[in-house]
């Protein structure tokens, strides 16, 4: 390992890989550092993403594909089924990955393009001098080192704690983060062309459980629910999900097993300081409603990565600079999607069963593929007149986006 680099990477899922790649196709260069010994494992997700989005950043390969999906049904808590294609079922809905496979991919494609790839390699601490990040304290194999950079992109995932070191406020209260539980299960016949979701207060409360095949018989099913609906004196997701799996699948066989917790706290005030960047998870760009956020760390480790390079470029490296190249336009684009599902989510949570099946009936014969947004919050606000105040800005941001597609077309 060398002593310095042009741009440090601390993390190497979508997010930390997606970033190494870019700043090294553009001649920079990097280490992407990892501190399990294996990319890519653990997987802590349901694994689903949108096909359209996907293909932005990667050639599809077969290898990391195990379903490929058509269409979502969303079950409310008396059983009414809402089925939703593809096209417009949401970022999670369309290929079905194989994580392990997927994340190593990603960084084999970071190091084909130059960057130095190190497993087994935790920071341990930020080097800071004059306010500004200059490189990391890292622990390769039972030796420290002091690896300078001219930037550093933390890529550290939901337990974060570069953006901490920087001085940055990555807190979460509790209605802020998705504490989840997830089995990969054997033994089943199941579809294999559309995943299942289930919502409830009385079966996942502020989340969902979920259902993704993954093909031989084998599905990911799982539950995330918010922090603040368990506790001491609650119920666990865990004890949720098994019971979910008593009832619905009683003959499956559990043969992997992870838990975790995701953040759905919206974005938050500063991803970026001297020398520094946040991508992912570690700044909170997954989607509130869902909880996924695989493309958008991916989209924002583009984004990072190119900011990099124009700003070491520019010989400058300051907060003011990566505001006006990452900040603000990550901010403007996830930024906005991610801010207009936290009013979403901030809204469903507190739905009563009855309201979600109110919702779910009002819905259940929607030709979904011929509704344009504004179509779906009518639909929903006929059944439920309260939303069309809480949802007011949704409203309003989805009209414009009519006005404004319809100019475009003009």
């Amino acid at each position: 390992m060398k002593d310095s680099y042009d741009v440090l990477v601390i993390g190497a899922g979508p997010a930390g890989s997606i970033a190494a790649r870019t700043v090294a196709e553009k001649g920079l260069d990097v280490l992407l550092i990892e501190k399990r010994q294996e990319i890519g494992d653990p997987v802590r997700c349901a694994e689903g993403v949108s096909k359209v989005y996907l293909k932005k950043h990667v050639e599809i390969d077969n290898r990391w594909i195990c379903a490929d999906l058509n269409a979502s049904h969303i079950y409310a808590p008396d059983g009414t089924k809402i089925e939703m294609a593809e096209e417009i079922a949401g970022g999670e809905v369309g290929y079905v990955l194989e994580r392990k496979v997927f994340d190593r991919a990603l960084a084999e494609q970071a190091a084909k393009a130059g960057a130095e790839v190190r497993v087994k390699t935790r920071a341990t601490g930020l080097i800071i001098e004059d306010d500004f990040v200059k490189g990391a304290r890292l622990m390769h194999l039972g030796k420290e080192y002091d690896v300078r950079a001219k930037i550093v992109i933390g890529a550290d995932g939901v337990e974060s704690k570069v953006g901490r070191w920087a001085g940055i406020d990555t807190s979460l209260k509790p209605i802020d983060i998705e504490t989840c539980a997830q089995y990969l299960i054997a033994g089943l016949n199941i579809d294999q062309h559309h995943c299942e979701f289930y919502i409830g207060n009385e079966i996942a409360p502020g989340g969902y459980i979920w259902v993704f095949p993954k093909g031989g018989g084998k599905a990911n099913v799982g539950i995330g629910i918010l922090g603040s609906k368990t506790g001491k004196f609650k119920p666990r997701p865990v004890d949720y999900l098994n019971k979910f799996l008593e009832t619905k699948f009683p003959d499956a066989r559990i043969v992997e097993m992870v838990f975790g917790g995701v953040p759905v706290s919206g974005s938050i005030e500063k991803t970026s300081t001297n020398g520094l960047m946040l991508i992912g998870d570690a700044a909170r760009q997954s989607d509130p409603i869902t909880g996924g956020g695989i493309l958008n760390a991916m989209d924002a480790g583009k984004m990072a990565g190119e900011a990099a390079y124009t700003a070491i470029s520019a010989g400058d490296v300051s907060l003011e600079k990566l505001e006006e190249l990452y900040e603000k336009p990550w901010r403007a684009t996830l930024g906005h999607e991610i801010d207009m599902s936290l009013i979403v989510k901030n809204c469903f949570i507190n739905l009563s069963d009855e309201d979600l099946n109110s919702l779910a009936y009002s819905l259940k014969n929607v030709k979904f593929e011929r509704m344009s947004l504004l179509d779906l919050l009518q639909a929903l606000f006929k059944a439920n007149k309260k939303l069309l105040w809480d949802l007011r800005v949704l409203f309003k941001d989805a009209a414009k986006e009519v006005v404004k597609n319809k100019l475009n077309a003009d």
